[in-house]
């Protein structure tokens, strides 16, 4: 499982996506969210701005799973 640090309380999904080397740019999140399948601690999502939080589990066909932390100590 992938471990992604976030300094704030939430990252959008599209931005993690990215951080998590799965997209080259933001843009190309919305194509990515409309043609894979998204899932979010057990519930598919397909918007790219929703909110992940430390604790979410993100899962996408193909690609490691990511868990996101907190860099706040």
């Amino acid at each position: 499982m992938k471990e992604i640090e976030i300094k704030d309380d939430f990252i959008k999904l599209g931005q993690l996506l990215k951080l998590a080397g799965i997209l080259y740019t933001g843009s190309q999140a919305k194509d990515f969210l409309y043609n894979n399948n998204v899932i979010v601690n057990g519930s598919t999502e397909n918007r790219r701005g929703a909110k992940i939080h430390p604790g979410d589990i993100v899962k996408t066909e193909g690609y490691e799973p990511i868990i996101v932390k907190s860099k706040k100590a």
